[in-house]
C-alpha cells in the first residue's frame, strides 16, 4: 500500500500524522481508506483538527510492512481486541512496544493496557468506590483449592479470564444444592445454561491461566437484568456514555408462544453532558480516574486516547441513589462511540503531539 512516509530523523513536518491501526488481511490492507474505514468519523475530526491520519491495517503476515508504516509517522492509534477469530495480540504488542521505543507515541501502550485493560484491574482497585467483593486466583492449583468454598459461601460468582473481548472467558456460576454440580452460563453470544459438575468448569477454565495470566472472581450482580452503562474517556475526561440492555450473564426466558426474545437492546449513545449521567461524570473525573491512576502507577500522558470503563448498577443506598459496579475497561479496541467522542479523540490527540514536539 502506498503511503507517506518520514524521514528516519523524525523532524516535526507542517502536519502532523497518525497511524489508525486495525486487523484485517491484505486486500483489507489495500484497499482500505480514511473514507471507507469504519472509523471514518475519526478521521475526519483528526483531520479538522490539523492532523493527517492513515489507515495501517494489521495482520501477523505482513507485520514488517506495518512496523514501517507506524516509523514513519508521529502517534500510533490502535484498535485491536485481544482476541479475535482465534487470534490474539502476542505478536502485535511486542511490535507496538519497539514502535513506541523508536520515536512515535503509541495510544492505547501495550503495557498501559496490561494494567488497566485487562480483568485484574477489577482486583488491584476493589478498593475504590467502583469496586466489589472480588478474588484473584494466580494458578490452577489456587483456583481449584479455593474457588469451591467460595462459590458456596458466596452465592452465584461471575469468572473472568484476564484477557478477552465479547464474553469470551465470562461465566456466571451458581452452585446447585445438595449435589456437586453447578449451573454455567457463557457470557459469549448464544450460549445457554449449563448444568455440569464442578470439577468440569474447573477443567474448562484452567486453560485461561496460559496467556492471560490469572482468573478473576466477582459476585454477581442482581441488578444485571436493568442494563449497562458505558463511560467513554479520552484520557481523563469523560467522552460521552452508553446505555444498553443487555443478555450475557442474563437466563433466557421461559419458552412459549407469549415469551419475550432473549436479544440484547441497542447501546443508546449520549454526550457527556447527558443529565441522568452527572453523578458518574463526577465520580469518573474527579475520584476514580485519579485514584486508579495512582493504584496502577499511570500518569496521564499516558492514558489511552480512548477507553471506556462498564459499569452495574449496585445496591441503592439509603437516599435511593444507584451505586455502580465496574464490569470491565476496555482499552485495546474501544468501538463503537458516541457522536460527540471524535472531537473529544482529536483533541486529545492535539494535546500529546504539542507535549512530544
Amino acid at each position: 500500500m502506498d503511503i507517506e512516509r518520514h524521514s528516519p530523523s523524525r523532524h516535526t513536518p507542517s502536519r502532523p500524522t497518525i497511524a489508525i491501526v486495525s486487523r484485517g488481511d491484505a486486500a483489507a490492507r489495500r484497499d482500505t481508506t480514511a473514507q471507507t474505514s469504519r472509523f471514518v468519523r475519526v478521521f475526519e475530526a483528526l483531520a479538522a483538527a490539523g492532523i493527517a491520519a492513515q489507515p495501517a491495517i494489521y495482520d501477523e503476515g505482513f507485520a514488517d510492512a506495518v512496523r514501517d508504516q507506524l516509523l514513519g509517522v508521529d502517534g500510533v492509534l490502535v484498535w485491536v481486541d485481544p482476541i479475535h477469530q482465534g487470534k490474539t495480540r502476542a505478536a502485535l504488542d511486542p511490535l507496538l512496544r519497539d514502535v513506541a521505543a523508536r520515536g512515535p507515541w503509541v495510544s492505547a501502550h501495550p503495557d498501559v493496557i496490561l494494567k488497566m485493560g485487562v480483568k485484574e484491574v477489577l482486583y488491584r482497585t476493589r478498593h475504590l468506590g467502583w469496586g466489589t467483593d472480588t478474588h484473584r486466583y494466580d494458578s490452577a492449583a489456587d483456583f481449584r483449592a479455593s474457588f469451591p468454598s467460595r462459590l458456596r459461601e458466596g452465592g452465584p460468582r461471575v469468572l473472568k479470564q484476564n484477557r478477552g473481548n465479547g464474553g469470551q472467558g465470562v461465566w456466571k456460576v451458581e452452585a446447585l444444592p445438595d449435589t456437586a454440580q453447578v449451573r454455567v452460563l457463557h457470557a459469549q453470544r448464544g450460549s445457554m445454561p449449563e448444568d455440569i459438575p464442578l470439577d468440569t468448569l474447573i477443567a474448562r477454565c484452567e486453560p485461561y491461566f496460559g496467556w492471560g495470566g490469572c482468573i478473576i472472581d466477582q459476585a454477581f450482580q442482581p441488578r444485571l437484568p436493568e442494563g449497562m452503562i458505558r463511560c467513554y474517556m479520552s484520557g481523563s475526561k469523560v467522552a460521552g456514555f452508553g446505555q444498553q440492555l443487555i443478555k450475557a450473564l442474563v437466563p433466557p426466558p421461559p419458552e412459549g408462544p407469549d415469551a419475550p426474545e432473549a436479544q440484547p437492546g441497542p447501546r443508546i449513545m449520549h454526550g457527556p453532558e447527558a443529565a441522568q449521567f452527572q453523578r458518574l461524570r463526577r465520580k469518573m473525573e474527579d475520584e476514580w480516574t485519579p485514584q486508579m491512576m495512582a493504584t496502577l502507577g499511570i500518569d496521564a500522558p499516558s492514558l489511552p486516547v480512548i477507553w471506556d470503563a462498564d459499569f452495574l448498577y449496585g445496591p441503592r443506598d439509603a437516599d435511593g441513589a444507584d451505586s455502580y459496579v465496574l464490569c470491565e475497561i476496555n482499552a485495546s479496541s474501544c468501538f463503537a462511540i458516541p457522536d460527540e467522542t471524535p472531537a473529544a479523540i482529536a483533541r486529545t490527540v492535539s494535546a500529546r503531539l504539542q507535549k512530544v514536539g
